[in-house]
This record gives C-alpha cells, sequence and structure tokens, in this order.
C-alpha cells in the first residue's frame, strides 16, 4: 500500500521499544564509559571529576542521540542510530589535555571549534570521500586500535607505567612511583575478565553475546569486590540526581594548532560515519541522499558541539548498534530514540558515573584489551577490501602510513626538538597516519569519481558492521 509506513519510521508497542532500546544502550555502555574513564584517568583527575566525565557523556550521548534518530530541522539523519564518543580523539586529545597550558579545559576548547568546523563541511564532506578510500580508512583504524591497546595494557597491569610531571617548564615522562604496576593479582584480575568476555563469546547467544564485554566487566567487578580490590567510597558520596551544565570544568580555552588537530580528526570521523549511513542505510531498506548524509554529518558536527560544551568529547554513530540492528532486524529509528532517553536519564544520575569511575583498572584491561583489540581489527577487516595484489603501491601506503603512526607510541621523545605547539599534532600517531595514508594514496593512486568512493565507503562500513 501507498500509505504503509516504512519500518524505519514504525512506532512499536512502548513495552517492546523499551525493551529494545535499553539492548542498545547495554550494547553501547562499556565503549561509552571508556573514553572519559581513558582521558580523566590519564590526566589524573580525582574520582569524583572522572564521574562527572562519565555522567556529562552518558548525558550528551542520549542527548545528540535523539538529534541523530529523531531530527530537528536540517540535522540528523533519521536512521536508528546510536551516538557515542569516538576513540579517533583519544590520543589527540591526550596529548592536549597534557599540556600545561591547556589541560581539560582545551580539550573542551579545541572540540567546540572543531564540531563548528564538522557542521560548516557536512556538505562537502562527500566530495572529500575521494581522499579516503579504504585503503585510507583502514590504515587509520587499524592505527586507532593499536594505539589504544597501550591504554588497555596500561590497565590490565593496574595504571599507566609512566606519569607526567613538569621539569623545567615543560611536561616530561617519569617512572611511575606506583609500586603496585604490574602486580600479579592486577594481571589474574585483568586475565579472568579476558577469559569471561571469550567464553561469553563463544558460548553466550544473541543478546548474551552481544553484551559480553559489559558482562565481563560486571563479573570482573564481582570478583575484584570479593578479594577486596573494588572500592565504593566515590559511590556513597554521590548524589541520586544532579543536572549537567555547561563548563563545569571552567571557560574552555582556544588555541590554533590544538583545534586544527581536532578539525583532522572530525574530518576522519565524519568519513567513518558516512560509511555507516550507507551501510545502514542498505541494512533498513532506506535509500540515503546526498541530503540526508549532510544532515547526518551535521549531526556529529552539532553533537561534538554540544560534547564540548557539557563537558565531554567528539560524538559519532557507534558500529556496535549498527550491527545490532541487523542482527534484531528491528529498523525504527524511534527504538534508538528511546536508548537516548535512557542514557540522557542515566547521565542525571551520578551515582551510575560515580559506579563506572569506581570499576578496578585490572578489570577495565580485561575488557579493554578486547573492545581495542577490535577497534584494530575492524581496520584490517577494511583493509581486506584493498586490492594489494594487482596495485602493491597499496602495500606502500599501509606500511609507510601504519610505521609514521607508531612514532608516538615506540618513541615518545622522537619529536622533543620540534616547536612545543606542534606537539599534540605530532604526538598523536592517528594524526601521523591520516596524513601520511592521505598523502600517498593521492601520491600512488590519483583520485577517484565521488560515485566510485561512495560505493567503496558503502562497502568499508558494511565490513565495520560485521566485525561488531
Amino acid at each position: 500500500m501507498a500509505d504503509q509506513v516504512h519500518p524505519v519510521d514504525q512506532v512499536l508497542p512502548a513495552p517492546r521499544m523499551f525493551a529494545l532500546g535499553l539492548q542498545h544502550v547495554l550494547v553501547m555502555y562499556a565503549g561509552a564509559i571508556a573514553v572519559p574513564l581513558i582521558i580523566g584517568r590519564a590526566l589524573n583527575m580525582t574520582p569524583d571529576q572522572v564521574a562527572l566525565l562519565i555522567s556529562a557523556d552518558l548525558f550528551a550521548c542520549g542527548v545528540v542521540t535523539l538529534i541523530q534518530s529523531l531530527g530537528i530541522p536540517g540535522v540528523g539523519i533519521r536512521l536508528p542510530v546510536m551516538m557515542g564518543v569516538t576513540f579517533a580523539s583519544v590520543a589527540p586529545m591526550l596529548a592536549i589535555g597534557r599540556d600545561p597550558n591547556l589541560g581539560i579545559t582545551g580539550i573542551f576548547g579545541a572540540i567546540i571549534a572543531s564540531g563548528f568546523f564538522a557542521l560548516m563541511l557536512a556538505p562537502f564532506i562527500s566530495r572529500m570521500l575521494r581522499f579516503f578510500p579504504p585503503v585510507v580508512t583502514g590504515t587509520i583504524i587499524l592505527v586507532i586500535g593499536v594505539s589504544l591497546m597501550r591504554v588497555g595494557i596500561g590497565w590490565a597491569a593496574g595504571g599507566p607505567a609512566f606519569i607526567t610531571t613538569m621539569i623545567d617548564g615543560k611536561l616530561r615522562l617519569i617512572d611511575n612511583p606506583n609500586p603496585g604496576y604490574g602486580a600479579l593479582d592486577s594481571l589474574a584480575l585483568a586475565l579472568f575478565v579476558l577469559c569471561v568476555v571469550l567464553a561469553l563469546t563463544k558460548y553466550g547467544k544473541g543478546f548474551v553475546q552481544n553484551i559480553a564485554v559489559l558482562l565481563g566487566i560486571a563479573i570482573g567487578c564481582m570478583a575484584a569486590f570479593a578479594v577486596g580490590k573494588m572500592n565504593f567510597d566515590v559511590v556513597g558520596r554521590a548524589d541520586w540526581f544532579g543536572f549537567i551544565y555547561p563548563f563545569q570544568f571552567g571557560l574552555p580555552k582556544f588555541e590554533p594548532v590544538s583545534i586544527i588537530t581536532m578539525c583532522l580528526v572530525m574530518i576522519v570521523v565524519m568519513i567513518e560515519s558516512t560509511g555507516m549511513f550507507l551501510a545502514i542505510g542498505d541494512m533498513t531498506s532506506r535509500k540515503v541522499s546526498q541530503d540526508d548524509l549532510t544532515k547526518g554529518l551535521r549531526a556529529d558536527g552539532l553533537g561534538t558541539m554540544i560534547g564540548g560544551l557539557f563537558n565531554t568529547f567528539p560524538y559519532t554513530s557507534f558500529s556496535q548498534n549498527v550491527g545490532l540492528v541487523g542482527v534484531t532486524g528491528v529498523r525504527s529509528r524511534f527504538v534508538t530514540a528511546v536508548g537516548g532517553i535512557i542514557l540522557l536519564f542515566m547521565g542525571l544520575i551520578p551515582k551510575l558515573g560515580a559506579l563506572a569511575e569506581a570499576i578496578p583498572s585490572a578489570v577495565l584491561g580485561g575488557a579493554g584489551i578486547v573492545m581495542f583489540g577490535m577497534v584494530a581489527a575492524t581496520g584490517v577487516r577494511i583493509l581486506t577490501t584493498v586490492d594489494f595484489r594487482g596495485n602493491r603501491n597499496n602495500l606502500y601506503i599501509v606500511a609507510i602510513a601504519v610505521g609514521l603512526g607508531m612514532i608516538p607510541l615506540v618513541a615518545p621523545n622522537f619529536f622533543r626538538h620540534m616547536p612545543h605547539s606542534l606537539h599534540p599534532l605530532l604526538e598523536s600517531g592517528i594524526l601521523l597516519a591520516a596524513i601520511a595514508a592521505v598523502g600517498l594514496n593521492i601520491y600512488f593512486n590519483g583520485f577517484k569519481t565521488t560515485a566510485e568512493a561512495q560505493a567503496e565507503v558503502r562497502d568499508a562500513g558494511a565490513m565495520a558492521d560485521a566485525a561488531h
């Protein structure tokens, strides 16, 4: 019938919609809280401040998901999409935050500016797809996963191997005085969580398998509590209800190099989002037009601005939730909108943020190895669509870009004599890899047409969904 409602626009019965929306929240929850935990702990913030970051993140996740799923004039793709903080932004944000002149407010300033940049760039991003074929995006996502693995391994050992300190007015790395680093009980707890996740992934069915990482964290917390390694003091101090309001950490600082760095990150994020949008359009049997893409990418930009204003980070569509749409066959965008409402209310309950902050590092380490490893594996899967036999130049693109991306990881002082203002850029292996991959691809392969680029990005997006 001509007036039949498309499955994307169907409003399901309230109880079913709530259950399906909660399922989306549970699938993404572990990934949603990972970034504020990484940033907060790496910058030596207090437990209460980290809990606030987590609450702000959940609140903004909900707001941006509602904008993307339901849409507002000119913004929002109106497809079943859940929004969360992108892992691509972690390394650049750490480089910015560790600058003693910037700190967390420098991160927020760069995020707000890059969100505005993305909002303005959205109508033109499809023309940039030719710069980001799978050989480029796959390489970048691979480097993101490998770079984040350092965080997961540090968590598994009970904390980071190094801390930052001021020496002669500059930020330096020194040995971590924490005698508990690498303690056998931390390693055992991380291994236990990893084994639980692997067991649930192999033997779990359906929904249980989809939330294996979250269940692994929950079971790991029970084990940590049983052996006296989990403290609930922060949870006890936290309120049951609290508003999230702008600039709770102070007014943002706007520094040009940091802003440029985050703008480059947003370009990569928007290209990845484009692949997700095209893939979910195919999955839901709703054609995604050029105008739809623009609205969806504007939501990325607006959501990132909201993140910076409300004390949190850049947002993009979560691929694991796109994969869940394929698994469940439920295509209604109102289901993800309900998920957004649940996240919004979770952000207004400080005790939930405090509970996430209380999770021992070792527990997060066991889960982080899986989460961050899956990011790297997604990059590898995207690279499987690349022609390496017929075009050996693609091997050089991947090899050199990955090599340059590893510099900050394996040689932190490699650029120590470069101007200090460039450190947020040079200390991000992800951005080094992105610049190298784009430049080398242009050098070796030139440009494809917009139609060819969209087809390749759609295939890469489908690959990413399958990885989750």
